[in-house]
């Protein structure tokens, strides 16, 4: 079942980069969030996604935001990830798919590849945009529209 417009965040706990429990519930209420699913760390265009959030971070926090990755990788890899990357916000490991599941992102390329899809929350964590392609670039300009939207 995917979250569909007008849906609350899942509540979900998951480890973040530092091996650290990260729960939803504490951006829900305080601002909004973007959380983006992508395939694997390292690979050209997840850090070519990553790279470019990092790029419009300060974009995303004048408008308020958190911007939050999610892949099935360790909290190690994320780390790596994170480190050479300079990568200033969350990181999350979902090991066993269960946010992907609780999210609705579908594999893509007859399921070899975990999607890469964005969505944009609230500040209340009520989603409000969603956006699904394996196109890395178009994620960063589809949330920044939804977020100057949600103002």
């Amino acid at each position: 079942m995917a979250l569909k417009i007008g849906d609350s965040i899942p509540d979900i706990e998951l480890k973040d980069q530092n091996g650290d429990t990260f729960d939803f519930s504490s951006v829900k209420g305080v601002q909004p969030f973007v959380v983006y699913f992508y395939p694997k760390d390292f690979t050209p265009g997840c850090t070519k996604e990553a790279c470019s959030f990092r790029d419009k971070y300060e974009d995303f926090k004048e408008l308020g935001a958190e911007v939050i990755g999610i892949s099935s990788d360790s909290e190690e890899s994320h780390q790596k990830f994170v480190s050479k990357h300079n990568l200033p916000f969350i990181f999350l490991s979902d090991k066993d798919k269960t946010a992907r599941d609780l999210f609705g992102v579908k594999p893509n390329l007859l399921g070899m590849i975990p999607g890469r899809e964005t969505f944009v929350f609230d500040m209340q964590g009520i989603l409000r945009y969603k956006f699904n392609s394996m196109s890395a670039s178009r994620h960063i300009p589809e949330a920044l529209t939804a977020l100057e939207k949600m103002k």
